[in-house]
């Protein structure tokens, strides 16, 4: 890969939350305070070094970049207080948006009045639209499926996903691209030997299964309550341990989704109408129930941490952050409502407007995929696929 020195780099970054990594004066201490900096690898000091240096393509074309699970020990760490976290976090921002075609990300992660314009307006024009074609509210039960026609939002879930999914499939491409060009490229004989045991490594371990951050980054990401002196055992419980919130989030978002496309799937064979009440061992209803506790929970305590900043990897939230978190929480929260509605013994009128509500917020969430927060879910586990691949 030729070098190309782009002077435009670190002020760009610096408009993505990016710290003073000019303060860094390359002595390696965050790469050797990192837990995942095994086998060669040298981040985040090589990822800031591209950004010293205007090496924008070597940064982008980095799959390290998506290694870092934002533990912070690096910057507890740095002698000059460069805060290597947080450019790593803005770092992935940048990269996020470099992607896209549509500049969209790029606005979501620089503009917080943008990005609350953007997302109220894209709920308030789902609702509104699933609002205009409604037919009649029963005042005597909840009917959703006759309120708002189970065929518009099911064609309406088509176009989102087709949308999201051609988004998504360009900035993987476009990611894929530039990793294939750095500095580290593999044969494909080589390649072809390491597919499938670096796919299983890479979706069932970690992306699923979280392995590296229960383990390598457990003692960095969740600090003792007492000193060293007093107790060195004393550890986060598992239920605050910041592996297992984030764990709880991403698995109770999944089994909501999983719940949804369940329960669609039951109503389109006629074996059990969607959007009725069904007793709570109901196993789709228990699913989502489930789910939707984990989810609720997670994003609470993450919500709270950063509110608090409680801990180094809270310190600083963006809009992008809170904008994420905000929208899994209350997609949690009106799911919880209505079924509530559901089972109560006279259909309240509010039930109606809390299904728009939660439907439009679904929505948004998977059509703002490839452009903001939740755009790690596509780039981490090709990242990290390309990791394994090259040993």
């Amino acid at each position: 890969m030729t070098a190309r020195v782009d002077t435009n780099l670190y002020p760009e970054l610096r408009r993505f939350g990016a710290s003073d990594i000019s303060a860094c004066f390359n002595c390696g201490l965050c790469t050797a305070t990192c837990p995942l900096s095994v086998n060669g690898a040298s981040f985040p000091r090589q990822i800031s070094r591209y950004a010293q240096l205007g090496q924008r393509e070597k940064l982008l074309a980095s799959p390290e970049l998506w290694s870092c699970y934002g533990c912070s020990e690096c910057t507890e760490k740095c002698p000059t207080q460069a805060d290597p976290a947080s450019f790593m976090a803005a770092a992935r921002r940048y990269a996020v948006a470099s992607y896209d075609r549509t500049h969209l990300a790029y606005l979501l992660a620089t503009s917080g009045l943008f990005t609350a314009f953007f997302v109220t307006a894209l709920v308030a024009v789902l609702a509104g639209f699933m609002y205009y074609v409604h037919g009649p509210a029963d005042g005597s039960r909840l009917v959703l499926f006759e309120f708002v026609p189970e065929d518009t939002i099911h064609w309406m879930g088509i176009a989102v996903m087709a949308v999201m999914g051609v988004a998504a499939l360009i900035g993987i491409v476009e990611m894929v691209r530039r990793v294939l060009r750095g500095p580290a490229a593999l044969t494909s004989k080589a390649a072809a030997r390491k597919a499938v045991p670096a796919a299983w490594d890479t979706i069932a371990v970690e992306t699923l299964g979280q392995k590296r951050f229960r383990e390598d980054c457990a003692d960095a990401a969740d600090p003792v309550y007492a000193t060293e002196a007093d107790d060195p055992d004393a550890r986060r419980p598992l239920y605050l341990r910041r592996w297992f919130l984030h764990f709880a989030t991403m698995w109770g978002f999944l089994g909501l989704l999983g719940a949804t496309i369940l329960d669609y799937g039951l109503a389109f064979f006629n074996i059990v109408p969607t959007g009725t009440a069904q007793p709570i061992y109901y196993p789709v209803r228990l699913l989502g129930t489930l789910a939707g506790a984990a989810l609720i929970y997670g994003t609470t305590i993450l919500m709270y941490r950063r509110l608090q900043k409680s801990d180094r990897a809270s310190q600083n939230s963006t809009v992008s952050d809170w904008t994420f978190l905000s929208m899994l929480w209350l997609a949690g929260a009106s799911g919880f409502i209505l079924e509530l509605a559901l089972y109560l013994p006279q259909a309240p009128s509010w039930g109606y407007g809390v299904f728009l509500l939660h439907v439009s917020v679904a929505m948004a969430l998977v059509l703002l995929v490839p452009f903001g927060k939740f755009a790690h879910v596509l780039y981490r586990p090709v990242a990290l696929f390309a990791i394994r691949l090259r040993g």
